[in-house]
């Protein structure tokens, strides 16, 4: 009796984190970026215009607006050539401009329309034979690293969990990759879930009559 009294508690302890895990992780990036917009706008504010109550969420308004009058900015000419100045500094000072440049990345790929860096969600044996990764193929090798090899090799980027934006550059034979049905961001999904949160299978079912049977 006390083992299942036991079982049944760590049951629900489990399925209490899996559901308020995502939510209290969530509601605190979002109180982090709230707050910080909060206070960056009481220090930038003068006095006279500083409400007496800053209503909650008034950082998240600041943020929509900041985000709104740099996509403007950066929307014209002027705009256009500051940005590229400050990248030009950006990309002289060091460590700050690897830093800079991954973000950039990321981001690019992650908010681009077609998604484009990362074109087909695949499945290959890493890290070794037996073992299976999720991985993003990127496009086919091409100059040195295509010659030193008999194979047409293709560019997968392995993510890790649960940080996707993380991982590992591999190159595959061809004929050793497994295209899935499954979009880039479902697979992210999977990836940040450890594998819990499954995309659907929209493998096709072959039926009696189709399979010759």
């Amino acid at each position: 009796m006390t083992v299942q009294v036991g079982r049944k508690l760590k049951k629900y302890l489990l399925t209490g984190l899996v559901v308020l895990g995502p939510l209290g992780l969530t509601l605190l990036v979002v109180q982090w970026v709230v707050g910080t917009m909060d206070r960056l706008i009481l220090a930038v504010l003068p006095d006279a215009l500083r409400p007496e109550f800053l209503f909650p969420g008034f950082g998240v308004l600041g943020t929509l607006l900041l985000v709104l009058l740099v996509g403007m900015l950066t929307a014209n000419v002027l705009g256009r050539t500051l940005f590229a100045f400050s990248e030009h500094l950006m990309g002289k000072i060091p460590l700050i401009k690897g830093i800079y440049g991954l973000f950039k990345q990321v981001t690019e790929t992650i908010f681009s329309k077609d998604k484009g860096g990362f074109r087909k969600v695949v499945l290959i044996e890493y890290p070794r034979r037996g073992l299976w990764s999720v991985g993003f193929l990127t496009g086919t090798a091409e100059g040195e690293l295509q010659r030193a090899t008999p194979h047409r090799l293709a560019n997968v980027f392995v993510p890790t969990t649960p940080m996707p934006t993380s991982g590992f550059y591999v190159l595959v034979p061809e004929n050793d990759v497994v295209e899935l049905q499954m979009t880039v961001d479902e697979a992210f999904k999977l990836i940040v879930s450890g594998g819990m949160v499954a995309p659907p299978d929209r493998t096709p079912v072959m039926t009696t009559e189709e399979s010759g049977e």
